[in-house]
């Protein structure tokens, strides 16, 4: 799950662990017994006075680091992303197989529908109400399942449900009976954290096998903005995430990242991992800011999606716009060589409402100038149903201005629909 084209260069991956049952390679080394029978010749000498032994000396070193992954490792969970498998008829060996009348290599043939581990990543139990227990996690981890298998901290598993999920926060709440649930975590401020303060990243890197892993870090950035692309691989807009350079890798997505309180901060969503000239790139980690989960994660329990501000427009940038176009079609002025440019406008919508036609060309919104398409999603996001909001636009090579009170939308759909 790349966001490709992100920072330019800079490719920036979502950390889920893919599917399971492949090998790991440790360090790209072999290891082997050491034995040389060309020459003949021990290469282990002898010592009689082996009697070296290990210091009684205790450590108690107790440090807060300690203290605060004591207080929040029972509460990290392995999510398990579970997808029906096709029949290996539907594949080209399945087709080869029935054309020479042969059977697979290995004697069978997996049952059509049948539920396999797709990818892993990790989860954090929050809130505990009644029977329930709620696990936030990264939208990504759980999309596409067609069954989630929970591993609790102690190796016990449990099914799951999905509560809701928001594609552009990234960010879902999946649910599981909390009849073993003891301890949930407890979320912090993240307006309140500090570059360089340790943190610590929990979760299950590669895959269940490693779960609880944890690792330490600072907070290396309190508010970075990363793009954010659709399924189609078009950037909607921008994220703003901490930046921490604790270990974060796959399967990592969706674990907390605590302060030395034990507080989640954040969780764990992306990493950058390399340039487009294959640039490895260590220690840039990110995670959505608790504030903003914990804004998210109400709204999924109480709605099953979050509902967001929108104009009711879909639009393209002006840059994909001929210059010939642009000044037979959309009557803009030369000096106008930024902005969004209407392509259609829903029916009783606030832009409708507002007077915005198709064809025009939104120069600016809530007072910021729209230097990119994607700065709309990221203007509108942060008002409330309602909101009225300023915005400039040329109609007909005219300027205008005007106000535009918000509409909901449901977050499901993507925003600039009619630009795809």
């Amino acid at each position: 799950m790349a966001q490709k084209n992100g920072f330019g260069k800079i490719i920036v991956t979502a950390v889920i662990a893919g599917a399971l049952g492949g090998g790991i390679t440790y360090g790209g080394m072999s290891y082997f017994n050491n034995n040389d029978s060309g020459t003949g010749t021990s290469l282990v000498s002898t010592n009689k006075n082996g009697n070296t032994k290990v210091s009684n000396v205790k450590v108690n070193l107790n440090t807060q680091a300690e203290k605060a992954f004591n207080a929040t490792k029972n509460t990290v969970v392995s999510v398990i992303n579970l997808q029906r498998e096709s029949s290996s008829d539907d594949t080209l060996a399945g087709i080869l197989g029935g054309l020479e009348g042969g059977s697979s290599s290995s004697g069978s043939s997996k049952k059509s529908g049948e539920l396999e581990a797709s990818s892993e990543g990790s989860g954090v139990i929050y809130k505990k109400s009644g029977n329930t227990a709620y696990i936030v996690t990264n939208n990504h981890v759980v999309s596409g399942a067609n069954a989630l298998e929970i591993i609790l901290s102690d190796g016990s598993k449990a099914s799951a449900k999905i509560v809701g999920k928001d594609a552009v926060t990234d960010l879902a709440v999946i649910k599981i009976t909390s009849n073993k649930i003891k301890d949930v975590a407890q979320f912090g401020d993240s307006d309140n954290i500090k570059v360089a303060e340790p943190v610590l990243a929990i979760g299950s890197p590669l895959g269940s096998q490693y779960a609880t892993s944890v690792t330490q870090g600072i907070i290396s950035a309190k508010k970075r903005e990363v793009p954010q692309t659709s399924e189609s691989g078009a950037q909607v807009g921008n994220a703003t995430v901490i930046q921490t350079d604790a270990a974060i890798n796959p399967g990592n997505s969706g674990g907390p990242l605590i302060n030395f309180a034990g507080q989640v901060v954040g969780i764990n969503s992306m990493k950058l991992a390399q340039d487009q000239q294959g640039t490895s790139v260590e220690g840039m980690g990110f995670a959505i800011p608790s504030n903003e989960v914990v804004r998210i994660i109400n709204q999924l329990i109480k709605n099953g999606q979050v509902v967001r501000p929108a104009l009711g427009i879909g639009y393209t940038d002006l840059s994909n716009i001929s210059e010939e176009q642009q000044r037979s079609v959309l009557k803009l002025p030369k000096s106008v060589t930024q902005g969004a440019v209407v392509l259609k406008v829903n029916s009783n919508s606030p832009a409708k409402r507002a007077g915005i036609k198709k064809y025009d060309v939104i120069t600016e919104l809530d007072g910021t100038k729209i230097t990119q398409q994607s700065q709309l999603r990221d203007i509108l996001y942060k008002h409330k149903i309602g909101d009225k909001i300023s915005v400039t636009y040329y109609h007909k090579g005219n300027k205008q201005t005007g106000s535009i009170t918000l509409n909901q939308k449901a977050t499901n759909k993507v925003l600039n629909e009619a630009s795809k």
